[in-house]
């Protein structure tokens, strides 16, 4: 039994000084194989809409944070009257009562948004998700997280398959080659590139329809994401069309050399001639040139096609990313919820 030091406060971080760095701290010593930073806490802060709902609010003890409860506009889900909800929780904290404590309080800031459903994305095997599991919150979606050590990749065994995905004349540059010297890659034909993604977006094979950014929203948060254009790979067929893209552009600044390969994918009269493999392959070349090592993705437990891709080159499963969600109808009031705060602070945990 441990005795739960005396001074309990939840406080917003926003408006801590160092309040960005420390919650970054919190959330890698939480989960150190999925380590962050405020560099990147603030390139998510940065794509947030004028009047979009967040709130970021820290449980501390003695100055310390211990805890924190985080809502906010899904990015994988932004449904009608869905809102995310996050908890974290130092280790030693996780048996205690605060956990139940951060959990309400968080639902009520989301009913007092008008959210129906909250939402949260954690790995499974993560002590969240038995938790949550337990307490009414059920499985909405899941995704296999894979990476690959870019240095194994044997390039050689794939050349017969690579030329035959590219004899009909399709060509894979990157939206750095496509961009004029000294021009924005972002102003390089944007509505031809959103219009590609938009159409792969719609075609992810995901528990329920992707909520694609409208065009606006798209172009503004894009560049705020530091995405090398070096890493972001289109297909383009002998028209001029844009038909494919591989997006291994994306810097993971807690882990040097690593990247994060987002979206991949093929405009559906284009499939069925390996140009999501030669995709790949393109990406992994040029992430190669740049210096980096690894690749990170993510995908559907039901994209077969990228998944065996994916396995063919040599990616290594890790534990699955879930989607849970529940219902945020009835529960504690405003009061009631802080009271409870208040309280499991103030007692020693289990």
């Amino acid at each position: 039994m441990q005795d739960t030091p005396a001074d309990p406060s939840l406080r917003d971080l926003s408006f801590q000084d160092l309040g960005t760095a420390e919650y970054a701290a919190l959330l890698t010593l939480a989960h150190p194989e999925k380590p962050t930073d405020a560099v990147n806490l603030e390139r998510l802060a940065a794509g947030r809409l004028p009047g979009e709902h967040h709130s970021q609010r820290g449980a501390f003890l003695g100055g310390a944070l211990v805890g924190a409860v985080q809502t906010g506009v899904p990015g994988m889900d932004n449904h009608d009257g869905w809102l995310d909800l996050t908890v974290t929780l130092h280790p030693e904290y996780r048996r205690s009562a605060l956990a139940d404590a951060l959990v309400e309080y968080g639902l009520e800031v989301l009913r007092a948004a008008g959210a129906r459903v909250a939402v949260t994305r954690l790995r499974e095997g993560w002590w969240e998700a038995g938790y949550l599991l337990r307490r009414g919150w059920a499985e909405h979606d899941r995704m296999w997280s894979s990476v690959l050590d870019l240095r194994t990749l044997d390039f050689a065994a794939f050349a017969a398959e690579e030329a035959r995905a590219l004899a009909g004349g399709v060509r894979i540059v990157s939206l750095a080659d496509l961009t004029a010297p000294g021009a924005d890659p972002w102003d390089t034909h944007p509505r031809e590139h959103y219009d590609l993604i938009r159409t792969l977006l719609t075609d992810v094979p995901s528990a329920t329809p992707v909520q694609v950014w409208p065009f606006e929203i798209w172009r503004m948060r894009m560049p705020q994401r530091e995405l090398d254009p070096r890493g972001l790979m289109i297909a383009v067929a002998p028209d001029g069309a844009w038909v494919g893209t591989s997006q291994l552009a994306q810097t993971l600044p807690a882990q040097p050399g690593h990247l994060h390969n987002g979206l991949t994918g093929v405009r559906r009269e284009w499939r069925g001639h390996g140009l999501g493999l030669a995709l790949k392959l393109a990406a992994a070349r040029a992430a190669l040139a740049r210096g980096f090592t690894h690749s990170h993705t993510g995908n559907h437990t039901g994209n077969a096609p990228m998944l065996a891709i994916n396995e063919r080159l040599g990616f290594t499963r890790e534990a699955a990313m879930l989607t849970l969600r529940r219902s945020v109808e009835g529960g504690q009031s405003a009061g009631e919820a802080a009271r409870a705060f208040v309280s499991s602070m103030a007692s020693p945990s289990e």
